[in-house]
C-alpha cells in the first residue's frame, strides 16, 4: 500500500513538472536540452556495450590465440547464439533482430514509440552474441538501444510524435558517435539511413546529441581513433583511375553482400523450428570460423592488420599458415574470407543471435580494398598501390553501397581512422559504389525489408505521408449493396432509400461481382414495364480495378492514377468491404502532411 501511495505521489509530481514545462519552456528549447541528455546517456550505453563485449571475449579467449584455428571456435559462437536466443525468447519476448530496421519501422508505423525494454534488450543480447564470437557488429544494436532511449525520454515528457522522431534520431546518432567516436558520422547516419528530414528543428539536436555521445567516448577511452592508421604513403593523383575502378568494384561487392544477406534471411525464414535454426546457423557459423578464423567476432583485429599493410598476420596461425608466402594462396584466402563474411553474419542473426551489419560491411570493405591493391601490385602492370590506403578507401566504398549512405561512409571512415588526407579518394569511391548499387537496388539493406511491405518513410514527403495512411482507415461503408438477381423495381426502391449514386453488387457470400452506377440506368429507372423483366445482372458494370485491404497506400494511388476512377471498391480476398474515394485520401493526406511538416 505504501509503495502504491509513493507511486501515485511521484506520478502527480511528474505531471506537475510536465505542465510547468509546457507553460515556461518553449518546445524547441526543451528539445535541445533533451538532445543533450539523450546524447550523454547513449554515449555511456555505447561504452557499456563495448565493455561487455570485450569482457566476455577476454574471459573466453584470454588463453587462446584469436587468429588460430581452435576447436573452441566450434563451440563458443553456438553457445552465444543459444544464450542470446533464450534471453530474447523468455526475457525480452519480442523480436529485436535487425535493430536499424526496427527503428525505421517504429518511425513509420508506431509514431516513433519504442518499448522500455528496448533500452537494454539489444545491448545485452548483442554483447552475448558478439562476445562469444558471433560474426556481427555492435552498431545496429546500439542504434536500436539509443533510439529506444530517445523515444522513452520523449514519451516520459508526453511529447508529440514529431518530437519523438527527432529524439529517436538523436539517440541513434549518439549511439553511432559513441561507439565509433565519430560525431559527424552519427548525425549523417540519422539523416541518410533513418531518413529524418534536414530542417532547422532537427539539425541542432542531432549535432548536440552526436557531440555529447562522442565526448563521453573520448573522456572514457581517450582521444584516439577507433582504428590505428598511419598514412606512410601519400595519395597521388595518378591513382585516381584505380580508385574509380575500386568504387565500381565496391558497389558490386555491396550488391553481392546485400543479395546474399537477403537470400540467407529467406532461407532461415523458412525454418520454423527454433532449435533447428540454432543448429543450422551454428553449424554454418562454427564451420566457417574454424576454417577462416578472421570471421570470428567483429573482425576489428583483421581490419587493423590490413590498415597496417600486414596481410601475413591475417593468415598467421590458421590451418593455412604454411602457405602464408604464396601470393595466389593469400589472394584466395583473403577473397574467401571476404565472400564468406556475409554467410557468417547471416548465420549468426538467422540462428537467433543479435548483431548488426555495420562491422561486417567495414570488414568486407577493408578486405576488398586491400585485395584490389594486392592483386594489381602482383600482376606486374607497372603500378604500385598502397595496400593499406586502399583498404581504408574500400571500407568507405562497401559501407556506402550496403547502407546507401555515401556521406556517412566518408565521414565515418575518416573519423574512426584519422584518414582525412585520403578525403578525395574516399569521396570518389563512396559516390561510385553508391551509384553502382543504386542501378540494381533502389533500397539499402535496412530499408528494403520495409519497402517491400510498404512501411518505409523516405526523404520524399509525399511517399512519407502515404506510408502513414492505411487503407482500412479510408474505407467508407455507407453504400447499399444490391444482388445480381434483384429486379429493376427492387433496385429503384434501394436508390430511393440511399444518398449514394454507386451501388456494389455482391453475391450471397459477399463476393464483389460488379457495381451499378446511377447515371448509367437513369434512362430505364422510370420504365415501369421493365420493373419485373430487367435484373441487376443485366445492367451492372464491371469495376475498373479493386483494392485489396492490405495494399499499401502508394499502390492504391497508382491504381487510382491508372484507372482515372474517383471511387474504387475495397475487397478482402474477393469479399466486398467498402469503397475508398480519392477525395477522402486527399483530405487525409493534407491533414497528415500539415502535421508532418510543422516546425
Amino acid at each position: 500500500m505504501a509503495y502504491k501511495e509513493r507511486h501515485n505521489k511521484f506520478t502527480e509530481l511528474w505531471l506537475r513538472l510536465i505542465i510547468w514545462r509546457e507553460h515556461h519552456i518553449k518546445e524547441n528549447q526543451f528539445v535541445i536540452f533533451l538532445a543533450l541528455v539523450v546524447g550523454i546517456i547513449c554515449g555511456f550505453a555505447a561504452q557499456l556495450l563495448k565493455y561487455l563485449i570485450h569482457l566476455i571475449a577476454h574471459f573466453l579467449t584470454s588463453g587462446l590465440n584469436i587468429a588460430t584455428a581452435n576447436w573452441a571456435y566450434l563451440v563458443y559462437p553456438v553457445i552465444g547464439i543459444l544464450l542470446a536466443t533464450l534471453f530474447v525468447r523468455y526475457v525480452v519476448k519480442q523480436n529485436i533482430s535487425h535493430g536499424v530496421t526496427q527503428v525505421l519501422y517504429a518511425i513509420s508505423r508506431h509514431k516513433s514509440r519504442l518499448k522500455k525494454r528496448n533500452m537494454y534488450a539489444s545491448l545485452v543480447a548483442s554483447s552475448i552474441t558478439i562476445g562469444f564470437g558471433g560474426s556481427v557488429g555492435a552498431e545496429g544494436p546500439i542504434v536500436f538501444t539509443g533510439a529506444a532511449i530517445g523515444s522513452n525520454v520523449g514519451q516520459a515528457f508526453r511529447l508529440s510524435p514529431k518530437v519523438l522522431m527527432i529524439l529517436v534520431g538523436c539517440g541513434a546518432a549518439a549511439g553511432i558517435a559513441g561507439i565509433f567516436r565519430a560525431p559527424i558520422a552519427g548525425m549523417l547516419f540519422t539523416l541518410e539511413v533513418l531518413m529524418i528530414d534536414l530542417t532547422g528543428l532537427t539539425v541542432m539536436p542531432l549535432l548536440i546529441s552526436s557531440i555529447a555521445g562522442a565526448t563521453v567516448a573520448y573522456v572514457l577511452e581517450g582521444y584516439n581513433s577507433e582504428f590505428y592508421f598511419y598514412q606512410s604513403e601519400p595519395f597521388l593523383t595518378d591513382r585516381i583511375p584505380w580508385v574509380i575502378i575500386l568504387g565500381i568494384v565496391c558497389g558490386l561487392v555491396s550488391l553481392y553482400f546485400t543479395k546474399m544477406m537477403f537470400w540467407m534471411e529467406s532461407m532461415f525464414g523458412k525454418i520454423k523450428e527454433k532449435s533447428l535454426k540454432i543448429l543450422v546457423g551454428g553449424i554454418i557459423l562454427a564451420g566457417l570460423i574454424f576454417l577462416l578464423p578472421p570471421l570470428y567476432g567483429e573482425g576489428y583485429g583483421a581490419i587493423n592488420y590490413l590498415l597496417e599493410g600486414d596481410i601475413a598476420n591475417v593468415v598467421d596461425g590458421t590451418l593455412f599458415y604454411v602457405d602464408r608466402e604464396n601470393i595466389w594462396f593469400l589472394t584466395l584466402f583473403i577473397g574467401a574470407v571476404m565472400m564468406f563474411k556475409v554467410f557468417a553474419t547471416s548465420a549468426t542473426n538467422g540462428a537467433g543471435g543479435v548483431g548488426g551489419t555495420f562491422a561486417p560491411s567495414l570488414f568486407v570493405g577493408a578486405l576488398c580494398g586491400f585485395l584490389f591493391a594486392y592483386i594489381l601490385n602482383n600482376l606486374d602492370l607497372g603500378v604500385q598501390l598502397s595496400q593499406k590506403n586502399f583498404a581504408l578507401i574500400g571500407m568507405a566504398g562497401v559501407m556506402a553501397g550496403v547502407m546507401h549512405a555515401p556521406l556517412m561512409a566518408i565521414f565515418l571512415t575518416a573519423e574512426m581512422t584519422g584518414g582525412y588526407e585520403l578525403f578525395l579518394p574516399l569521396l570518389i569511391v563512396s559516390l561510385l559504389a553508391y551509384m553502382t548499387i543504386k542501378m540494381f537496388l533502389p533500397y539499402s539493406i535496412y530499408t528494403m525489408r520495409l519497402a517491400k511491405a510498404g512501411d518505409l518513410i523516405t526523404h520524399e514527403k509525399d511517399k512519407a505521408v502515404l506510408t502513414m495512411l492505411k487503407v482500412e482507415n479510408m474505407i467508407e461503408t455507407d453504400f447499399s449493396e444490391v444482388h445480381p438477381e434483384m429486379n429493376l423495381k427492387e433496385m429503384v426502391d434501394t436508390i430511393a432509400r440511399c444518398n449514394r449514386n454507386l451501388f456494389p453488387v455482391t453475391d450471397s457470400e459477399g463476393y464483389l461481382k460488379g457495381v451499378v452506377i446511377l447515371d448509367e440506368i437513369r434512362n430505364v429507372m422510370f420504365r415501369s414495364d421493365l420493373y419485373k423483366k430487367m435484373h441487376v445482372s443485366k445492367f451492372m458494370s464491371t469495376v475498373p480495378a479493386v483494392i485489396e485491404i492490405s495494399d499499401p497506400m502508394d499502390k492504391v494511388m497508382q491504381t487510382f492514377d491508372r484507372t482515372n476512377a474517383w471511387n474504387l471498391p475495397v475487397v478482402d480476398n474477393g469479399k466486398y468491404v467498402g469503397f475508398v474515394s480519392k477525395s477522402k485520401i486527399f483530405t487525409s493526406y493534407r491533414r497528415v502532411l500539415r502535421h508532418f511538416t510543422e516546425d
